[in-house]
């Protein structure tokens, strides 16, 4: 129940308990009081004077009839107005609060700039709002620039060790050893290269080329990369549908989002498993769906797969080679072209990822 609803109840009952006892008063006063007084005094009260307190009984209903029961009306109905206009700030204050992500940390709450209560309110908010702000974009700066410091060193060491698996004069074991710490150095390059653009998407610094974009075109490219990947694991890919459309948006990117997405799909199954892609038009919209088998994503994890670093299979975490952001990578980019993406998985059956993308004119 809403405050508005609460208060109004609580009014009303305030003035129904007013009204009742105003009128037991007032009978008591000028009714049951005359009466005690006369049995007491006037044993013989004449029938004139039981009249008058039939009259006086008449005259108290009526001024309960015709004015206190309007009189309450009146103040109940200017009593909801009064709380509704109050209120009102109040809901305004809501949704624009419920508007606030940490997207749009830099809007604010509106004020009423007379002073009141809600307006200390808002304006606390407001301060709460521009310090979350500062502290967003400190951690976004960190992270720009730590990522950015690294890649120089990283690139440093990647190139070392291998030179070294190159050497002729290294033993197997000893070329082993180097090859592992050439495949670490390179995934924590692509961990920082996974932070350094999403670094860049949240503070706005990545231009898209946007221009119309053959997607089917795109589409086949993945599907053909997925069979390169699937070899290795005996994973079947299959492309069901492909139909011909084009989309607005930038190539490059939309190239990193299906290999992202194809890519996941077969690390996340099982050896000989299968993975079957289709695009289609579905009105306005150009969807491709990229379906797996494998172990599946527990419903109550499938909300948190698109967070950063959060890799929900803990049984295949370390032997998949992966950093957790290739999700978030995805979703800024479908949120960048104005699409969705949706998972549906049901474990150890069968994950379906949706996407959807307007259409564009070629």
């Amino acid at each position: 129940m809403t405050i508005r609803a609460r208060l109004s109840l609580w009014y009303a009952a305030i003035m129904f308990a007013a009204l009742m006892l105003m009128g037991v008063l007032l009978y008591n006063e000028l009714v049951i009081e005359p009466r005690h007084w006369a049995r007491r005094h006037h044993e013989n009260l004449d029938r004139r004077r039981r009249d008058r307190s039939d009259d006086v009984f008449e005259d108290v209903t009526g001024i309960v009839l015709w004015c206190a029961i309007p009189a309450a009306l009146l103040a109940l109905a200017g009593g909801w107005w009064l709380m509704h206009k109050s209120l009102a700030p109040v809901a305004g204050l809501a949704r624009a609060a419920g508007k606030i992500t940490a997207h749009n940390l830099n809007d604010r709450l509106p004020r009423t700039a007379n002073g009141d209560e809600l307006d200390q309110l808002a304006e606390v908010f407001n301060g709460m709002l521009a310090r979350l702000d500062d502290s967003f974009n400190r951690i976004r700066e960190f992270t720009l620039h730590a990522s950015h410091e690294l890649k120089t060193p990283l690139t440093i060491l990647c190139g070392e060790a291998e030179t070294k698996t190159q050497d002729a004069s290294l033993t197997p074991a000893d070329r082993e050893y180097h090859a592992g710490q050439l495949d670490e150095l390179r995934r924590i390059s692509r961990i920082v290269d996974g932070l350094t653009l999403l670094a860049k998407a949240d503070a706005g610094m990545v231009a898209l080329a946007m221009a119309p974009v053959r997607l089917d075109e795109v589409f086949r490219d993945s599907f053909a990369d997925a069979q390169i990947l699937a070899e290795p694991q005996g994973i079947r890919v299959e492309l069901a549908t492909c139909e011909d459309m084009t989309v607005n948006g930038d190539g490059h990117r939309l190239r990193q989002l299906l290999l992202n997405l194809v890519d996941n799909a077969i690390k996340y199954n099982t050896q000989g498993g299968w993975v079957i892609m289709a695009l289609q038009r579905t009105g306005a919209m150009a969807e491709f769906t990229i379906a797996n088998s494998g172990p599946g994503i527990p419903a109550e994890v499938l909300p948190r797969v698109f967070d950063r670093f959060f890799r929900g299979d803990p049984a295949h975490s370390d032997a998949v080679d992966g950093c957790g952001l290739g999700l978030s990578i995805a979703q800024w980019i479908l949120s960048a072209h104005n699409g969705t993406i949706r998972i549906d998985s049901v474990p150890s059956q069968r994950t379906t990822v949706t996407v959807r993308l307007p259409l564009g004119t070629i």
